[in-house]
């Protein structure tokens, strides 16, 4: 039998971290909180989780810095963010910094519910089948994609689950992609917004100048192309 799903609730509110440690106990999650992100960070060190919640707004570092670290340093686990901001920049910030998905404060505990099992869903889903050539040239770079690695000579470059499916549904095809077609590959369910923002972090990872790429293209009226190189 399946584990319950572990979440780190990571938010500086008392009353709220009570009341999402009862409510997701309750709906099947096992739960730890921590107050704040060096709280978070020592408990990342001893426990494993398949999900963590993060509030944006936190004394000292923030939830968005906390990500990013996070990702910078290797760590995939899918995170949702909270928010009191409601304005569509700082929502897409929070998916820059490496967020699978937000919500803004305040939220029905059901609807976070509902989110937190949308992303276990697309993690537990099988991974795109990689292209026929197993490995990608991307200038210094080379994809394994059935290794799901990214390297630069022997050094590993950090992707997120989500960023290595996109990059292996890319590589499987020769001519550009819709990004709706894409969205369905990667298993986005159809979120246009969460494809373009893992094109943008991934080419802050594969391009020399992200602004000017020269192997993960955009191709007006036809999607997204990955031209190796």
């Amino acid at each position: 039998m399946q584990e319950n799903p572990h979440v780190l609730v990571i938010d500086d509110d008392e009353r709220l971290r009570a009341l999402l440690r009862r409510y997701l106990s309750d709906n099947g999650f096992m739960v730890t909180t921590a107050a704040d992100a060096a709280e978070a960070r020592s408990t990342l060190e001893t426990l494993v989780f398949d999900l963590l919640v993060v509030d944006v707004m936190m004394p000292g570092e923030d939830g968005l810095a906390l990500t990013r670290a996070l990702r910078a340093d290797g760590n995939v686990v899918p995170v949702l963010m909270l928010t009191a901001r409601g304005e569509s920049e700082d929502r897409i910030a929070g998916l820059e910094h490496g967020a699978d998905d937000y919500l803004t404060k305040p939220f029905e505990p059901r609807e976070l519910v509902l989110r937190l099992n949308a992303i276990l869903r697309r993690a537990r889903q099988p991974a795109p089948a990689a292209p026929e050539a197993g490995e990608v040239s991307l200038g210094a770079l080379v994809f394994d994609a059935a290794r799901r690695e990214l390297r630069r000579g022997e050094e590993r470059v950090p992707l997120t689950e989500g960023e290595t499916d996109l990059l292996i549904a890319l590589a499987r095809h020769r001519d550009p992609v819709e990004r709706e077609a894409l969205a369905s590959e990667v298993g986005l369910d159809g979120n246009l917004r969460s494809v373009d923002v893992q094109v943008t972090r991934l080419r802050r990872k594969i391009e020399d100048d992200p602004r000017q790429p020269r192997f993960l293209l955009t191709v007006r009226g036809k999607g997204y192309v990955l031209r190796p190189g």
